[in-house]
């Protein structure tokens, strides 16, 4: 009667003991992958707190660093490029040149900049 599920012949009482020991290995896997979490969680967090939000600040500052030398490159081409048209009314011309001219040069600078941070973690 335990075996007769309803939902066919023989097939299911067949399937059944590999079923059962399909489930019971799939709750010894489940009980030690929960038991290799904790025991992670327990080592890695008071020590690795710190050190994580250290190197997670470290990140923040390099990105910020980073975006800040983008912007300011774009701001300043674009600033030059609206001094030069303002003064020889060559009106979005000069603007547009000199402001794509700034995001090269801001990219060139976060390209430097990122490949001068990896050289001193030691990268190439």
């Amino acid at each position: 009667m335990a075996q007769d599920t309803g939902h066919g012949g023989n097939g299911d009482r067949d399937r059944s003991p590999e079923e059962a020991a399909l489930s019971e290995r799939l709750g010894s896997l489940d009980q030690r992958l929960s038991e290799l979490r904790d025991r992670h969680i327990k080592t890695e967090q008071p020590a690795g707190n710190g050190e994580n939000g250290a190197a997670r600040a470290s990140a923040m500052a390099l990105g910020f660093r980073l975006s800040s030398e983008l912007i300011a490159g774009v701001i300043v081409g674009a600033g030059i490029g609206w001094g030069f048209d303002r003064l020889l009314s060559t009106s979005p011309f000069g603007f547009i040149v000199f402001t794509l001219l700034g995001f090269v040069a801001g990219v060139v600078n976060v390209v430097r900049s990122a490949g001068a941070g990896q050289s001193r973690r030691g990268g190439s």
